[in-house]
């Protein structure tokens, strides 16, 4: 890099730093403040963070790789999750703006009783805010090794020393401002990223060497440019992404409602529920997730698969475990100064904002679910606030040392998937059945630990391990509700009350509390999520459509698309918006 590249790259840090100091005030009122920004971010930040925390600095190398190995259709490995984020958008974006906590691991006494109540609360916030997280953090902090080692080829321990850097700059400045820290360097942070990737895309794709899009149809086989998978029972070596009926309908029709994994967790979750749970109200509440879904699914993917086409006609060569690096060698050999330092700062961007949101989560479980749960229960607000930022001192130094251990995770994303399997079913229906309890929850987080490596032996693999795997969980967690008690019935009506989530599942409940005005509508709630999904994906490729010249195709989906928003907006003109406490 040249002398400005460097100058780009240090004004970048320079001004995350002066937006922590800013805001470090507000975070320093109490917890609330800390962890939700006071439940009052409009939803335009809450959402733009949601989709820059998704937005991880592997990222742009995954879609390259899934279209070297499988073309387009190769995105559809994570294309499919739109079906969940869908549902939370319209059946629990607002029900958890409702609930008043701070914390997911939080729900689980306030719809729960008893010790198993306690039990659950405090093992998520271990397991998930703590566990988890070290291990995310330090797979992140990895993938930004590579890709710094990629683009500029030095010793690996000299790279690993500016990731701890910037680590720590992050951990420092998370700790100092909180969620109104985070959420507004998420929102400088994303555009610095995006604007990256887009003049990445524009240069490449339009280089002598691939000859615009034009010159990639010339240059590449037709399947590359496939926006759908074949379905079909025989495998094939080379092509666009191949599956059996199975297969695909495992994806399509299983993973997204069943599987619990972070970030897209059925009903919503983490740190998604985090900034719901921030936002102003219930509408700020499903605006903000509407606006994460459509921007994650159907708009941020296409400047990265322009690059990882790009790629395949720049660098045929590189072998399996190097085809996701052809993004950085893109990076590094098409760049002129200036603009190289401008993606060395997005793809700084995209991992701070990361690590930030998972420091402030975490940090959120551990001092929200465990401290002040279990451990301290009568201090002050300042005390908390104290507390949570050096826990995230703490967990960044732990992240750190974890990272040290870490090589390599390969098949991760399945693994998660499948120890999370059936456990979306009761994150689900825990906010619609009455009968669901505790020990529900507890049994279909354990029930698919004990079926995977029994599985594991029959040599069924993922996604077919899925049809066992789900029915199994879910058997074994229903049998445990009905053979343990149900909540109390003061926790069920508390719960009601506040929630209110109407349907006839809750009809024992509701029926002694004709004084609660419950949500009605839930047909037209199907609906949205129906033409929601509907919207994400004829959005997706329309814009694919428009990039490639195909006008007739753009302008079907483009139509599509705008019927889609003329029929949620008329529903949700129709829902009764509830007043909410901050």
């Amino acid at each position: 890099m040249e002398l400005i590249d460097y100058l780009i790259v240090i004004a970048y840090f320079i001004f995350s730093i002066v937006i922590a100091l800013i805001y470090s005030k507000r975070a320093g009122k109490s917890t609330n403040d800390f962890f939700l920004s006071g439940r009052n971010l409009p939803w335009y930040l809450a959402g733009i963070s949601m989709v820059a925390t998704t937005f991880a600095a592997d990222t742009p190398l995954a879609v390259t790789e899934l279209v070297a190995n499988n073309g387009i259709a190769g995105n559809w490995l994570w294309w499919n999750f739109a079906f969940g984020g869908m549902l939370t958008v319209f059946f629990f974006a607002r029900l958890w703006r409702r609930a008043g906590i701070m914390t997911e691991a939080e729900f689980a006494e306030i719809r729960y009783s008893g010790k198993p109540a306690r039990f659950l609360r405090g093992f998520r916030a271990l397991y998930l805010g703590f566990f988890m997280n070290v291990i995310i953090i330090g797979w992140v902090n990895k993938a930004m090794a590579s890709i710094l080692q990629g683009m500029f080829g030095i010793d690996e321990s000299l790279i690993m020393f500016y990731v701890f850097g910037a680590m720590i700059l992050v951990a420092l400045y998370s700790a100092v401002s909180g969620l109104w820290g985070v959420v507004i360097t998420d929102a400088f942070q994303f555009f610095i990223a995006m604007l990256g990737c887009i003049i990445l895309a524009v240069i490449v794709v339009n280089s002598s060497q691939v000859g615009g899009i034009a010159g990639l149809k010339s240059k590449l086989p037709d399947y590359v440019f496939n926006f759908f998978p074949t379905i079909s029972d025989t495998p094939s070596a080379a092509g666009t992404l191949a599956m059996s009926f199975f297969a695909f309908l495992a994806y399509i029709g299983i993973i997204w409602w069943a599987s619990w994994y972070p970030g897209s967790e059925p009903g919503g979750g983490g740190y998604v529920a985090q900034r719901m749970m921030s936002a102003k109200d219930e509408k700020h509440s499903l605006f903000a997730t509407l606006l994460f879904q459509i921007t994650h699914y159907a708009v941020r993917p296409w400047p990265w698969i322009l690059v990882g086409l790009a790629a395949l006609v720049l660098y045929p060569d590189l072998t399996d475990t190097q085809k996701g690096m052809g993004y950085i060698y893109a990076m590094r050999d098409f760049l002129p100064a200036g603009l190289k330092g401008l993606l060395v700062a997005a793809f700084f961007a995209a991992y701070m904002s990361t690590i930030a949101t998972q420091l402030n989560w975490g940090t959120s479980y551990i001092i929200n679910d465990f401290y002040r749960r279990f451990l301290n229960r009568k201090k002050t607000e300042s005390h908390y606030v104290l507390s949570s930022r050096v826990t995230t001192i703490l967990l960044m130094l732990i992240s750190l040392v974890v990272t040290l251990f870490i090589n390599k995770i390969s098949g991760a994303w399945a693994f998660i998937i499948e120890c999370g399997a059936g456990v979306g079913l009761v994150l689900i229906l825990r906010w619609f059945w009455w009968r669901i309890n505790a020990w529900s929850e507890i049994a279909a987080m354990i029930a698919p630990f004990l079926i995977f490596p029994i599985l594991k032996n029959t040599g069924i693999l993922f996604p077919y391990s899925l049809y066992i795997i789900v029915p199994g969980t879910t058997f074994i967690w229903l049998t445990v509700t009905f053979l343990t008690k149900p909540t109390s019935d003061d926790v069920l009506t508390s719960f009601y009350k506040k929630i209110h989530p109407g349907g006839i599942m809750w009809k024992k409940v509701s029926s002694k509390l004709p004084e609660v005005e419950s949500d009605s509508g839930l047909f037209k709630l199907f609906i949205n999520w129906l033409f929601g999904v509907i919207l994400v994906y004829s959005f997706l490729f329309g814009t694919g459509k428009l990039i490639f010249g195909e006008y007739k195709s753009f302008f079907i989906y483009f139509a599509i698309s705008v019927v889609s928003i003329i029929i949620i907006y008329k529903n949700l003109s129709k829902i009764g918006w509830k007043t909410v406490v901050k």
